[in-house]
Formats: C-alpha cells, structure tokens, sequence
C-alpha cells in the first residue's frame, strides 16, 4: 500500500525552506575551508547596513525596554522596600532576555525587510537568473555574506543593546527612587553572571542567523512583480519576529531543562 501525502502549500512551503536552509548550510560550511566567492565590497556594504546604521535604533529601543523595565520593577517593590532590587530585575532581564530579542525583533523590521526587498527586487529584474546563466551561484554571492554579516554583527549589537538597557534602567531609578549610582550599579554586577550573558549571546547568533535566512528566503522566493516585493517583505519580517519568539520559548525550556 502506498501513502500518498498530500501536496499542500504548508508542506511544500516547509519542504522548500527546510531545502533553503540545508543549501545555506551546505554553502557556508563549502566556503570556510576555501575561500568566500562573494566580492568584499559586497560584503562590507551589508555590514555597514547591519551595524553602523542599524545601531542608533537598537540603543533607544533597549534604553526604552530597560526603562519600562524598571519602572514597572519600582512599582511593585517599592512596597516591600525593595527599590534596590530593581536593579537586579533589570539587569537579569536585558542580559538575559530583553536585549537579545529586542535587538532581533527590531532587526527583523528593519535589516530583514530590506534582504527581503533588494533580493525580491533582483527577482522581479531577472538579475538573478543572470547571475545564475553567467555561472554565478545566488546562494554564495547573495545570500552567505548577508547571514554571515548578521551572524557577525547580532553579537555586537547585543552587547550595546544590554549596555544601552541597564542605562534606561539606571535612568528610571535614580529618579524614581533616589538610587545612588555606585550602588545601583554594584547590584547589577552582583546580579549579572556569565550565564545570563552567555544564554543572551547565544541567542543574539541564533536570532542573527534566523533573520537573515528568513529576509533571504521570501525575497529570492518572491513573485516577479511589484505586489510579489511587498509580499515578501511582509512575511519576511512576519516569519523573523514569530521565528524570533518560537525560538526564544525553545531556548527557555532548554536553559530550564539544564538549570541555566
């Protein structure tokens, strides 16, 4: 008896994006031992996208998360008398937490929409059919510098994004409750831990590496018109911010499970 399973779009799209992700994997792992067949230049102008010019948004999202944080902390122990404490929440929050998926949510909207458009756009232009007839391979020159460039640059901007949190946290109770700064900022450091910073630094290159796999696959998979490039980058920038919070739920089950 043969089992015939039905050739849905959720099956096929699932099939197509696990096939994508393997390509890219295939094409990483070729280029490492060899040598990258992107150009430089290509390369440095993501960057520069993803780092330079996408870090002002990260540090005032995190200032405003890290202020939120601590004011909603003050709120509730203030009445216990302990304000003090609100730097410890704070700083095992962001570190933790906030910081990492903050930075990507925010990432996802931005860097991933614009992987999603450009290449989208090539599509519609059929420059990528011209690559491929020139005997250019998409998969190394467009899409391996854009995940490598966030898998290099989501790290750094985690570590601004922790930075710029416990400023907004500081913020927030130095004025509402009078914190002086040595001591506010020596509960943060008594409350952070290489744990905490090491779970958010691996989830900063894991959230990197979904977003940018996620912008890449919907452009280059988009339809050859003007609609197909704003669908895209819709469910590009969709599926990076699910994606981003599916995985920071497996990521919590699994530092539970160690005891992390």
């Amino acid at each position: 008896m043969t089992i015939r399973w039905p050739r849905t779009a959720p099956l096929q799209g699932t099939f197509r994006g696990i096939t994508f992700l393997g390509s890219v994997i295939l094409a990483i792992a070729h280029g490492m031992p060899n040598h990258w067949r992107f150009r430089s230049q290509d390369m440095a102008r993501v960057l520069a996208d993803c780092s330079a010019r996408a870090l002002l948004i990260v540090l005032v999202v995190n200032v405003l998360v890290g202020a939120i944080l601590a004011f909603v902390g003050a709120v509730q122990l203030v009445k216990f008398g302990a304000g003090i404490f609100v730097a410890d929440l704070v700083a095992i929050a962001v570190s933790r937490e906030m910081a990492a998926v903050i930075t990507a949510v925010v990432m996802a909207g931005r860097t991933g929409a614009a992987f999603a458009a450009e290449l989208a756009t090539m599509q519609a232009n059929e420059e990528v059919d011209a690559l491929e007839v020139l005997g250019l391979n998409a998969m190394d020159h467009l899409v391996v510098p854009r995940v490598l460039a966030l898998l290099l640059v989501m790290p750094l901007l985690y570590v601004f994004g922790c930075l710029a949190g416990l400023v907004g946290g500081f913020t927030v109770g130095a004025s509402m409750l009078s914190l002086a700064p040595a001591a506010y900022f020596d509960r943060s450091l008594d409350a952070l831990s290489f744990q905490h910073l090491g779970l958010g630094f691996s989830k900063a290159i894991a959230f990197g590496i979904l977003v940018a796999i996620a912008g890449c696959y919907h452009g280059l998979h988009a339809e050859r018109n003007a609609a197909g490039v704003g669908q895209a980058t819709t469910r590009a920038v969709v599926a990076g911010i699910v994606g981003v919070i599916a995985l920071d739920a497996v990521f919590s089950v699994c530092a539970n499970a160690l005891g992390i």
